[in-house]
């Protein structure tokens, strides 16, 4: 991908080619830039992440991609997305590998018993081959992050390594169980599986990590002699299909948080209230999931700026008592059953009601009556 992203119009074969050809030569020269060291250390990693981010993400936002796929929903533009991705990797996988087998070709005879990467033009191949798909997966989450309107801001450095996981699927191999698969070929299931098998991180925030991680699941692509071409392309096109699958299924869901906490923020007569029952509810089997964290971060984000409001006093709760949010309604005067259905949806933002949110939501259910 060049500093923009494919485009509709790039899907004729001749155009895909030439595209993929002139990013591969680019990557050449980022390449040149790199010593064994980087490549070894998984230093280089790090240097792609600010060449592949810091310019794109300038041009990228949402208006670019209103202008060009005028009057399409988030979703049909983020399914365009991973198809030309998804062809494009496979694109990459085919040159790559030919270019590859006709490198270690070149050396029978002459190389004796060499390690294929220990010879330089094998070794530049599949370092193109490694940079192109990581840049490729990198943006591509981005693109879709930016397609769900999620907020990501890239001199954080969490939001960085969010954006990160999230492009190559880092996380002791979740994608294979979380149903990415699905729609992979069952044949092709156990290529995927073997290739994110060697993706386990439980490691921390450290870039050269990954790149080490990146480097010991691309080699798996040329380790199976006769069938390097085939096995790359594949390789290529459904790693590339899952992970843009996984980012869209991880910015969609929250994209949905986000538009929910909006709703409920413009739509309450009682924020500050509302934020309690919500904390209320969000606590209430003692447990907190991922999903409710982020809709409580929302909601107080939404009502200090919708509302002008700041609680200062349950942001410093470390054990809510139910007692003290009953307290907060029965001293509140009005209709309070709005705050059933905040209650309802907050419940349900991370899945089933629990017996403990239902015994909530039915203590709740009947102060508001009372009120």
């Amino acid at each position: 991908m060049t500093e923009a992203p494919i485009d509709a119009g790039d899907s004729d074969d001749d155009a895909a080619r030439k595209a993929v050809e002139r990013d591969r030569a680019e990557l050449r020269e980022f390449i040149k830039s790199l010593n064994a060291d980087d490549v070894r250390s998984g230093d280089w990693f790090s240097k792609l992440v600010a060449q592949a981010l810091s310019s794109y993400t300038d041009k990228v936002d949402w208006l670019y991609f209103q202008e060009r796929y005028k009057g399409v929903p988030a979703d049909g533009i983020v399914e365009q997305r991973i198809t030309m991705a998804s062809r494009y990797a496979a694109l990459q996988g085919g040159l790559s590998a030919g270019a590859y087998s006709a490198a270690v070709a070149a050396t029978i005879g002459s190389a004796g018993g060499a390690s294929p990467l220990a010879l330089p033009a094998a070794a530049v191949t599949l370092m193109v081959d490694l940079t192109y798909i990581t840049r490729l997966q990198l943006r591509l989450a981005y693109d879709i992050s930016v397609l769900y309107r999620v907020p990501l801001d890239l001199s954080d450095p969490d939001d960085m390594w969010k954006l990160i996981r999230v492009a190559l699927t880092i996380k002791g191999g979740e994608v294979a169980r979380e149903g990415a698969t699905k729609s992979v070929p069952f044949v092709v299931r156990p290529l995927i599986k073997k290739f994110y098998s060697h993706g386990v991180l439980t490691a921390a925030k450290q870039l050269p990590v990954v790149g080490k991680l990146l480097l010991q699941r691309n080699v798996i692509k040329i380790g199976i002699p006769l069938v390097g071409i085939p096995l790359t392309v594949v390789l290529n096109r459904y790693t590339t299909l899952v992970a843009g699958r996984h980012a869209r299924t991880v910015f969609r869901n929250e994209a949905r948080v986000i538009e929910l906490a909006m709703k409920l923020c413009r739509q309450s007569r009682y924020p500050q209230l509302m934020l309690w029952v919500a904390w209320l509810v969000i606590t209430a089997d003692n447990k907190i999931g991922d999903d409710e964290t982020l809709l409580m971060k929302h909601l107080a984000r939404n009502v200090r700026d919708l509302h002008g409001v700041i609680d200062h006093e349950l942001a410093n709760v470390v054990d809510i008592d139910p007692d003290d949010v009953w307290k907060r309604l029965d001293a509140e005067p009005g209709d309070l059953t709005e705050l059933l259905d905040v209650a309802s949806r907050v419940a349900t933002v991370d899945g089933d009601i629990t017996v403990r949110e239902k015994e909530v939501i039915a203590e709740l259910r009947d102060r508001c009556r009372r009120a």
